[in-house]
């Protein structure tokens, strides 16, 4: 067979079909090349099984590669005086077969995939037993230049595999651009959650601090306050306190955070006044509560026999006093 890649330009050996395409063509893959001096391509029999589907690549060059297209990558290099290159899993004993290997195990191969390349193969040795010979046509555009090696046209087989599998790892590259896209979108999402969430955490924070703030301030205004005893028709009687007041409250009611705020700033008006005169708008903005809720507590106080209503004064305002058994 008169094989098209041995036609020289000069003195210079040319490849009809570079090698690259024609691995890509026969294996589906680019898989890593070792090319000695003389020109003849050696490939790790691993990633040739791998991409092909033998499961036991041992077993596979056993079947179908002779010994004279299998090697071992450190009696390769040393032929040659070559160094074993250096990563990508490279190792000495390493087991390599040659371009002519890698045909016999794409032809034992039963992927579709491999289909398109087998026929041509087959196509090459129809052709050369019926005509003796099998040769590439040129192509019709060729290097300019003195000394230009002469250009063939690939064959339509061996192109129309590497059409296919470049527009499958295109396939491949949309979905998982497509696949990065959804994950940066749901890690914006998740981020834009996480700062709504320290919103309201602050917000919850703050209303907390601020209760904390009235206690503090009423602690320090009834430090030390005891209870004062005055007759009334001949009895003695205690007097409220704040403190005493907001214990008999937190007995007769489950006390939520907003009813507890509310209460807290009304106990000490109510003791030291008697009454308590405060539009609800001045109570909603001293306890960080809505006017509404604020209504809601005083409503649940006087429910519960805490408070009672007394009118309401010439502003019109509400009027509460403390209620007594």
């Amino acid at each position: 067979m008169n094989e098209p890649s041995k036609r020289q330009n000069s003195a210079e050996r040319h490849e009809a079909i570079d090698v690259s395409d024609f691995v890509y063509a026969a294996t589906g893959a680019r898989v890593r090349r070792l090319t000695t001096p003389d020109g003849k391509h050696w490939f790790p029999a691993v990633d040739v099984c791998k991409e092909l589907g033998h499961t036991n690549s041992r077993k596979a060059l056993a079947d179908h590669v002779p010994d004279e297209h299998r090697e071992m990558l450190e009696t390769v290099t040393g032929g040659y005086g070559l160094s074993v290159p250096a990563g990508r899993g490279w190792r000495r004993d390493l087991h390599v077969i040659s371009l002519q290997g890698l045909v016999l195990l794409v032809n034992a191969c039963t992927k579709p995939a491999c289909a398109p390349f087998r026929q041509w193969v087959a196509e090459v040795i129809e052709t050369v037993q019926r005509e003796g010979s099998y040769s590439l046509d040129e192509a019709e555009v060729q290097p300019v230049g003195p000394g230009a090696p002469i250009a063939y046209a690939m064959p339509e087989q061996v192109a129309e595999a590497i059409v296919r599998l470049e527009a499958h790892n295109l396939q491949l590259d949309e979905e998982l651009a497509g696949g990065q896209r959804e994950s940066i979108a749901l890690q914006k999402e998740t981020v834009k959650m996480q700062r709504e969430l320290l919103v309201t955490q602050q917000a919850t924070l703050a209303v907390q601090q601020a209760m904390v703030r009235a206690m503090e301030r009423i602690a320090d205004r009834f430090d030390g306050l005891v209870l004062e005893r005055r007759p009334v028709r001949g009895h003695l009687t205690t007097l409220p306190t704040t403190e005493s007041v907001l214990a008999g409250w937190r007995e007769r009611l489950s006390v939520t955070e907003d009813v507890w705020a509310v209460a807290v700033a009304i106990a000490p008006v109510l003791v030291e006044e008697g009454e308590l005169r405060e539009p609800l708008e001045s109570i909603a903005a001293r306890t960080g509560l809505s006017v509404r809720r604020v209504n809601d507590c005083l409503r649940l106080l006087r429910k519960h026999a805490c408070i009672r209503s007394r009118g309401g004064a010439e502003d019109g305002a509400p009027v509460y006093v403390l209620h007594r058994a």
